[in-house]
């Protein structure tokens, strides 16, 4: 199946929520235990770029988002990335379309640094992220708790060799 890299508009929300969902089903994405509603996801994240790879029958294959770091405005030109892929297309190409267009897209905004946490154990996402140009900056000890058990995060970075140079 074929896909395209699309603006996500707010019609797609179940779709990104039934993926985001099959992400925290895996305890490899995040430390997240529901979806939120609409409103909270949408008010946490920034309102553009916001990315959906959508296929020929209408389906997503995944989505991205980015998320400020905070609200101080030295960071304005920073935020967190989101990319998640539905379980049935991983392996094809979709979160590496997905977070290049992100990181292009987040350029054109004006976005000068891009940040994610992961766990270590998530290779295929550190893989992703190393591919697209983020570099490992540190790893993060027992950052909290997931089921009861202490998760590590590495912290990975992608500074924009276009803004803020």
């Amino acid at each position: 199946m074929t896909f395209t890299i699309d603006t996500m508009i707010p019609s797609d929300w179940e779709q990104v929520r039934a993926i985001y969902l099959q992400g925290i089903a895996t305890r490899l994405a995040t430390f997240e235990l529901n979806a939120p509603e609409w409103p909270i996801w949408d008010a946490a994240r920034l309102p553009a770029p916001r990315l959906v790879a959508r296929c020929d029958d209408s389906s997503l294959a995944g989505w991205a988002a980015l998320s400020p770091v905070s609200s101080r405005c030295v960071y304005g030109g920073v935020a967190e990335v989101s990319v998640y892929v539905a379980e049935d297309q991983r392996g094809r190409g979709v979160g590496l379309a997905l977070l290049t267009a992100l990181v292009e897209q987040s350029e054109a905004a004006g976005l000068w640094t891009l940040q994610a946490g992961i766990f270590p154990e998530n290779t295929a996402s550190v893989a992703l992220h190393h591919r697209c140009g983020f570099r490992t900056v540190g790893r993060r000890e027992k950052l909290g708790q997931l089921d009861g058990e202490w998760r590590d995060v590495l912290l990975l970075e992608r500074r924009s060799h276009i803004v803020g140079v």
